[in-house]
């Protein structure tokens, strides 16, 4: 039987009754959740049940070396902080412990108030270290695009504060670099979830397989490689958000264990058939027309159904005008500083440059554009030469039935779909071609 508590999740081993009856009566006060082993092998068979922030280890386990098992746990949970308890006549053996991974330990016998604070001591650091492993991979920016002074984007971001506060499935809809992922990122940060992680996935870039460990983890051995058990994004995300970006790319083959998880929030690591449980709130994000490949037979339309409860389409930059200018300030001002230039403002030139282009690539195109232009710009004013750009009518885009040849509208649109795409594999699938025909054409139109 486990307490209900929700500050953190403690697993305590020791041979003798009366010490984890006592330990657990103290920390089930404070609100921890624990559990309690009195053997090697059932801390083992617990460990490939549920998952632990820490332990309280007793070195010595009748005839069982405590040592042993805390070997035993760096493989099975390597995320887990844990505890040494000892005997004055084993503290050397305790500094052994912490040699070979133990974070503490306490000598026996110890006060209530020193047991509660190795707890509070290593629960904190437990939920630090969850926070970096949620954030890693990521680049962490000011947010970008999210004020505005555009109608049309405001309109969004009211709808998207108010639904924030619920929990309800959110889909974010948009042409690539407009901010899909800030948004989702604001969300949770309105949220009641704020205080907990919010987890990136980047669909595209992982196969089923390794979607699958990615997601939900994998248990030691579960393929070539397991040398060890991983916890999966959902688990770090436990109450707080989940953000599948590019979801259109997510294998057709794992959408059913996703759609499964959204609805009763139930998942089974890789390799591991323990059902388990995690309260993650779901956003997505996608570029593509979703509706349309649920009818080509590449999407689940159960799963769009759990997805977009609440859909939000960003507008794309060249229908925010109002935002070009106070976007570019700003990151003219974040570039010269990282990069410590002169720059400090644009000529009249540069500016209706800015006005006038098409931004096919969005705020990340604009982004790329200013920040190039911070580095090479040599004085105080960011001149049209600093762009990039010819001129300043860049925004005379080829429109279907003017008077061009075929080459030049598919010159035309070949460009806005490589500056709108992240790589050339993306722009492939968008122009239905292969990659190697993309490059072909790149060279043959002079792109």
């Amino acid at each position: 039987m486990e307490a209900t508590g929700q500050s953190g999740r403690i697993l305590l081993v020791d041979d003798e009754a009366a010490i984890l009856r006592t330990f657990r009566y103290c920390l089930e006060d404070e609100g921890y959740q624990v559990t309690t082993a009195n053997s090697a092998l059932q801390t083992e068979s617990l460990l490939q049940r549920q998952v632990f922030d820490m332990c309280f280890l007793d070195l010595r386990l009748g005839d069982e070396n405590g040592l042993d098992v805390l070997a035993q746990m760096r493989i099975q949970a390597p995320w887990m902080r844990v505890v040494i308890v000892t005997a004055h006549s084993a503290i050397d053996s305790a500094v052994d412990a912490m040699q070979a991974g133990a974070a503490d330990y306490l000598v026996k016998p110890c006060s209530p108030d020193q047991l509660r604070l190795a707890a509070a001591k290593q629960l904190e650091v437990r939920q630090l270290s969850a926070r970096l492993e949620a954030l890693e991979g990521e680049v962490r920016k000011p947010s970008d695009g999210i004020d505005s002074h555009s109608p049309a984007m405001m309109a969004i971001l009211e709808t998207a504060r108010q639904v924030a506060a619920t929990d309800a499935n959110i889909l974010i809809l948009g042409e690539s670099g407009t901010g899909k992922g800030e948004l989702a990122r604001a969300i949770h940060g309105w949220s009641r979830r704020a205080k907990k992680s919010c987890v990136t996935i980047n669909c595209p870039s992982l196969t089923a397989e390794l979607m699958e460990s990615e997601l939900f983890g994998h248990s030691r051995g579960a393929f070539t490689g397991a040398s060890e058990s991983t916890l999966g994004r959902v688990n770090q995300a436990d109450g707080g958000t989940l953000f599948l970006d590019e979801i259109g790319d997510f294998p057709l083959t794992l959408q059913p264990k996703l759609l499964r998880f959204i609805q009763d929030k139930e998942y089974e690591r890789v390799g591991d058939p323990v059902t388990r449980h995690a309260d993650v709130r779901i956003l997505a994000a996608t570029n593509r027309d979703l509706a349309e490949m649920v009818k080509e037979g590449h999407f689940r339309e159960d799963l769009l159904y759990r997805l977009n409860v609440i859909t939000l389409n960003l507008p794309p930059l060249r229908e925010r005008a109002d935002d070009i200018l106070t976007l570019a300030d700003r990151f003219l001002a974040r570039f010269v500083k990282d990069y410590a230039r002169p720059a400090r403002g644009f000529s009249e030139e540069a500016l209706k440059a800015l006005l006038d282009y098409q931004w096919p690539g969005n705020i990340r195109e604009l982004r790329n554009v200013i920040e190039r232009a911070s580095i090479i710009c040599p004085g105080e004013w960011v001149e049209l030469a600093h762009l990039g750009m010819s001129a300043p009518t860049t925004n005379s885009a080829p429109r279907v039935g003017a008077d061009l040849s075929l080459e030049e509208l598919e010159k035309a649109h070949i460009a806005a779909v490589l500056a709108n795409s992240e790589t050339l594999d993306q722009a492939a699938r968008t122009l239905g071609i292969d990659a190697s025909t993309l490059y072909r054409k790149r060279k043959q139109l002079g792109l």
